[in-house]
């Protein structure tokens, strides 16, 4: 039955928006609300929550060291920029924090390759006028990220177990969740992010099967939370 294919077959028409994907990653507070954040948007292809920045071998969310929370996002570049996403980065966190807790929380940006890095060092002047006062956020180039636990993965639709339940046709195993952009857009809606209505069309435009985009839009519509 169609209705018994798993998200990975249902996403996989997907693999033409992810061929120039780009990948970002930052530290912006506690990881839960930015992954929910930068799940919601269109172009967003996957999210995930885990650990950047520090020296620590092997960090953990209960021992990590001189880690810090960190969000790494991949996105289509042709569908949102570099530069609209450092801009959802900085308008979304108060990028000068004192390091009240250590350095998990503070304000962290790696980038991936030198076109980032000029794009950071532009974008960054201009976030400076508008807030009027120089940003503190630790930059530097990207060298590691390492994946936090599995429950802190999608963490506001796992707060949803009915929901969950309703979807274990297309997610028969939790970890599907986790490079699922069907997951992320969940995980944004659950938050606060969007629309019911948007997120549907957003879905019934996706570049997969018909009877795919049918099956994901309708299964979410029908979704009790």
């Amino acid at each position: 039955m169609e209705q018994q294919r798993t998200i990975v077959e249902l996403e996989k028409g997907m693999k033409n928006w992810q061929q120039n994907m780009e990948t970002a990653t930052f530290g912006m507070g506690c990881f839960w609300g930015p992954e929910a954040r930068f799940g919601s948007l269109p172009g967003i292809l996957r999210t995930r929550v885990g650990f950047s920045g520090g020296t620590t071998p092997n960090p953990t969310y209960r021992k990590m060291g001189d880690h810090t929370e960190t969000v790494q996002i991949d996105f289509n570049p042709v569908l949102i920029s570099y530069e609209e996403v450092l801009k959802q980065f900085w308008k979304n966190h108060y990028p000068n924090r004192d390091e009240y807790k250590g350095r998990q929380y503070i304000s962290l940006l790696r980038y991936h390759n030198k076109a980032q890095a000029e794009t950071i060092n532009r974008v960054k002047k201009e976030m400076e006028a508008e807030l009027g006062e120089e940003i503190e956020t630790e930059i530097d180039a990207y060298t590691e990220f390492t994946l936090a636990e599995e429950r802190h993965q999608k963490y506001y639709l796992k707060r949803y177990p009915k929901a969950l339940a309703q979807l274990e046709a297309v997610y028969p195993e939790p970890e599907l969740l986790l490079y699922s952009t069907y997951a992320a857009r969940l995980n944004g809606f659950v938050k606060g992010f969007g629309t019911r209505e948007g997120l549907r069309q957003e879905i019934l435009g996706w570049p997969i099967e018909d009877a795919s985009r049918n099956i994901l839009a309708g299964t979410f519509m029908a979704l009790k939370w």
